[in-house]
Parts: structure tokens; C-alpha cells; sequence
């Protein structure tokens, strides 16, 4: 199933405003830190779903933001989430030679720079969050950088990742696995729906639905994300597959099966869509975007 039209828009609109965004950003300067600004546009510029920022924008507009707010949060995520691609590639992690159809940054670089490309690239992320220009009130602001920072670190993207290094060694249930891609995946997908709603100045109680949705459709992406790595083609993918299973890590596709895990994703989309239930036509993008996420080939 293609996207829908909206959707299809939507898509090319946020990868040309993220691209354009980081293009200003990463100028290359006439230094002896060009190399690390190269290393950073290599991983941030081109390619990828722009899921994240998509997200921002597709909650946003349900409040009516500000166009240039919504787009400088979901590029400070899309950041986030390129230094931890740039980190998961490094040898000491999952050690990939392929990202979005194109070496990694240690291998089109060395090791040193892509660990200050990642470094940088989160840091720029909260540089961003926490300027004047991304909102003018301080407590929003304060808020996305909270709420970013929690869904990055130990307790959120970080913890994750510490989990699936942990996961190489142990033999983890069901329970465990969902707990590991909640954090890694999970995380960072649900803050940028959070994002959206801080930029509407929805009280927290009042993100109840929008949290449910963010919640569902982060596991569903994941169990995707299994179904690829076991069935899907790597120049689609733009990266190597099959890697978890040669690794002896326990997913939801290994624990169960490939049938089961697509009946779970297809229930998880239903009952994301379901969250959106006291949002009207305003929300249709959302609903798109889980549709999406099921139907996707990388």
C-alpha cells in the first residue's frame, strides 16, 4: 500500500525543510574543523524517513503552530536520532559499514571523527531546543529540552542501547525485548509526538491519547524494523540485514515468528489509531503516518 497523497507531501516537505535546515547549520567552515562538518552533513543530509520530524509536525498541527517553531524542534530530534546511528555504526557497537545506502561515517571518515560528528550533533540539537527562536516562551522551551533529554539518555534511547549490547550475551523474553525497543526505538518516537503537543501548550493531562498513539506505533515500528531485517532487501533498506540473528539476539520476529509479529503490528497500528478517537480530520495525518509505519520496506 503506497502512502496517501497527504502523506506522500508531507513526506518530501519534511525531508526538503530537515535538509535545508541542516544545510545552514553545517556550513562548512574554512578551518581545520571542515572534516568534522563533512562528517556531520554525511550522516545528516539525504536519505532517511524523517519519521521523527514527521511526527512533530503531523501533532503540531492539530494546535495550529508556528510553521518555523515545529521545524526547528524536529530537525533538534533528527539530530538526536542521526548521532545515534553515527554511534550504533561504530565498530565498538553494531560496527556497520552501510547507512541509508551510503558508508557510515567511520568508514567514510575514521572512528575519531564520527564519535565527535555524534557528540556534536546532539549537542546542536540543544542548542536549538533551548534558543530564543524555537519559541519565544522560556517554559516551552525548557520543556522540549527536558523532555528530549530524558528520551536520549539512560532512561530513554541510551538505556536502550545498553540493553541491546547486553542482549548479544543473555537470552531475553518477551517482556525484555519490548522493555529494550521502548527505550531505544520507542523513545525518541514518542517525544516527538510529546514535542508537538508542548509546541500546542497541551497540559500534560492532556496528552493522554497522543502518548497512547506515540507508544503504540514506536513498538509497531520496531517489529517492522524485525520483519525487515529477516525478509527485507538490503538496497531497499539501504543498510545490512540479518544482522540479529547472526548476533544470537532475541527479537520479536525470533521470539514470535513471523506470522505472530505481523498480527501484533497490525493490532498495535489499530489501537494507535484508536488513541486519536476525540481527534477529528485534523488528525488524519497521524493516522497516516501508523499506517505507514506498517506498510513500510526500510
Amino acid at each position: 500500500m503506497k502512502p496517501s497523497p497527504a502523506l506522500q507531501a508531507a513526506l518530501a516537505e519534511t525531508a526538503r525543510a530537515i535538509d535545508a535546515r541542516f544545510d545552514a547549520l553545517l556550513a562548512i567552515p574554512d578551518d581545520p574543523r571542515a572534516d568534522l562538518y563533512r562528517a556531520m552533513r554525511h550522516a545528516a543530509i539525504g536519505g532517511g524517513k524523517r519519521l521523527r520530524p514527521l511526527l512533530v509536525l503531523a501533532t503540531a498541527q492539530i494546535f495550529g503552530c508556528d510553521h518555523d517553531s515545529v521545524t526547528r524542534v524536529g530537525t533538534a530530534i533528527e539530530a538526536i536520532h542521526v548521532y545515534s546511528l553515527i554511534h550504533d555504526d561504530l565498530p565498538a557497537m553494531d560496527d556497520d559499514d552501510m547507512r541509508r545506502g551510503k558508508p557510515t561515517v567511520h568508514k567514510a571518515f575514521d572512528e575519531a571523527t564520527a564519535i565527535l560528528a555524534g557528540d556534536s550533533l546532539q549537542t546542536l540539537a540543544f542548542e536549538i531546543l533551548s534558543d530564543p527562536a524555537t519559541h519565544p516562551d522560556p517554559f516551552v522551551r525548557a520543556e522540549l529540552v527536558l523532555e528530549v533529554a530524558r528520551a536520549s539518555g539512560p532512561a530513554g534511547m541510551a538505556g536502550g542501547q545498553a540493553m541491546d549490547l547486553e542482549a548479544e550475551r543473555a537470552q531475553f523474553d518477551l517482556a525484555t525485548v519490548s522493555r529494550l525497543q521502548a527505550l531505544k526505538t520507542g523513545a525518541l518516537i514518542a517525544v516527538a509526538v510529546e514535542a508537538g503537543a508542548i509546541l500546542g501548550r497541551v497540559q500534560p493531562e492532556g496528552r493522554t491519547g497522543l502518548r497512547g498513539y506515540a507508544r503504540d506505533i514506536g513498538l509497531a515500528f520496531q517489529i517492522v524494523d524485525d520483519l525487515i531485517d529477516v525478509e527485507g532487501d538490503e538496497a531497499a533498506a539501504g543498510k545490512k540485514l540479518r544482522k540479529d540473528a547472526e548476533a544470537g539476539k532475541e527479537t520479536f520476529v525470533s521470539l514470535l515468528g513471523v506470522e505472530q509479529a505481523r498480527e501484533r503490528c497490525r493490532l498495535l497500528v489499530d489501537q494507535s489509531i484508536a488513541h486519536l478517537r476525540h481527534y477529528g480530520r485534523e488528525a488524519d495525518l497521524l493516522r497516516d503516518i501508523a499506517h505507514y509505519v506498517l506498510e513500510r520496506d526500510r
